[in-house]
């Protein structure tokens, strides 16, 4: 089954927060951030992210400029409901502010996406949850300018429209989309990736490879219904500017990931990572993701008891970069028939080297190129591996199905027993 449009869509839209990349950034936030009428700002961070001394050094750079700044380690490492509505509470309480700087991975970004736009627009967070797990809002009011500095290569929050969270009474990941949440200015600086360890980088560096893969054999922007101005989402499907994005980024992937992950001090390919993370978030941002995506809510969202090397060991979690990955070589072996040519194009992006592969049938080649991936950076071999089983396949499933907003994105038409197979061949990947 393919989508066949009535009366194709002509057009599609574009958007991205205005950027500043290179060494040294970070150092200039201050300037920036009286050219956006920012007087008095809150820095949002965690307290891993503190502890490396960057949130203190972007807030005194910020001070030089004689702009006042209030600094809160109020994220917490995969965003849930509860943790944003404290850290709301908590920034109500020192305000107002009349600007936002995040400095940190996606879950920072995402937690001041969430703190500005309950402080700027009102209401309660549910407001604004995406449907069917929240009403869906969207706010009436414009946002306080957010600056978000990553510090992680691989969200790619800085440019995107979405804030991630985790629903804790629902045990289902969700998020809230709206063109204002996209940040006013990503100052991505490379220096402030050195301090990720292997397995950060290895998780996020996959969160930047299905963000451009997805982007890239998204369901095309004319495959979709036309739709009326007001009707128009920031997910629009591939078209050729994401796809240009999208492209570059795994170029960069094909040359820096492995490098990235064995050698962090390695500068070049730090940088590398960074650029790559930039591009895909340009490009998914505006494309969308999809199926391995919508698999990574429930999957993140229904953890038991499962560490992840390198993160914070109080929690069980299931990083989202790696739970995005874990489907990922199934979800395109299901996904090639939409486009082969795509796919394939795609694996030779990623491995430009080939190999024996390419003599294997053309549906295996873009999901080997994945798992030799997945196991040479140390990713988990399946969902046995970070605590799943057979038995809780339909509860998986169940949860990707509360994923529309993602898998409408889809190349292909989702039913739950295309979600069943995939997830059931992502038991585990590799002998």
């Amino acid at each position: 089954m393919t989508w066949s449009p009535a009366n194709p869509e002509s057009v599609f839209t574009y958007g991205a927060p205005q950027l500043k990349f290179g060494a040294g950034a970070a150092d200039e936030i201050g300037h920036d951030l009286i050219a956006l009428g920012a007087r008095r700002v809150l820095v949002v961070t965690d307290a891993g992210v503190l502890a490396t001394g960057w949130p203190d050094r972007v807030a005194d750079g910020i001070r030089r400029f004689g702009v006042e700044v209030v600094v809160h380690d109020s994220a917490h490492v995969e965003p849930t409901d509860a943790s944003l509505e404290a850290a709301v509470e908590r920034a109500r309480a020192d305000g107002p502010f009349d600007g936002f700087v995040a400095v940190g991975g996606g879950s920072a970004i995402d937690t001041a996406k969430a703190v500005d736009l309950l402080l700027s627009a009102g209401g309660d967070l549910m407001d604004y949850v995406n449907v069917p797990v929240g009403a869906g809002r969207a706010p009436t009011r414009p946002l306080a300018p957010l600056v978000a500095v990553p510090t992680t290569t691989g969200t790619g929050a800085e440019s995107t429209t979405i804030c991630v969270l985790d629903v804790l009474s629902l045990k289902v990941k969700t998020g809230i989309s709206h063109v204002r949440l996209r940040p006013s200015l990503a100052v991505v600086d490379p220096r402030l990736t050195a301090t990720q360890p292997a397995g950060v980088t290895a998780s996020a560096g996959m969160d930047i490879l299905c963000h451009a893969l997805e982007s890239w054999t998204a369901r095309p922007f004319t495959s979709y219904e036309h739709k009326q101005p007001g009707e128009r989402v920031p997910y629009c499907g591939s078209n050729p500017i994401s796809d240009m994005w999208s492209e570059r980024s795994m170029s960069l992937l094909a040359k820096a990931f492995r490098t990235a992950v064995r050698d962090g001090s390695d500068e070049g390919a730090r940088g590398d990572m960074a650029l790559a993370a930039t591009f895909a978030g340009l490009g998914f941002g505006n494309a969308g993701v999809h199926v391995p995506h919508a698999n990574a809510y429930p999957i993140a969202g229904r953890v038991r008891d499962f560490h992840p090397q390198d993160y914070p060991s109080a929690e069980p979690m299931v990083p989202h970069g790696m739970a995005v990955a874990l489907t990922a070589p199934e979800a395109f072996r299901w996904t090639f028939a939409s486009d082969p040519a795509r796919h394939l194009a795609a694996a030779r992006l990623l491995d430009p080297a080939h190999g024996a592969r390419w003599e294997s049938d053309e549906r295996d080649v873009l999901p080997g190129v994945l798992v030799d991936l997945m196991r040479d950076i140390g990713l988990p071999n399946g969902l046995e591996a970070v605590g799943y089983d057979e038995h809780d396949v339909a509860d998986l499933v169940d949860g990707s199905l509360k994923q529309q907003r993602l898998l409408a994105t889809s190349p292909r038409p989702v039913r739950a027993d295309d979600l069943d197979g995939i997830l059931r061949r992502s038991l585990r990947l590799w002998d």
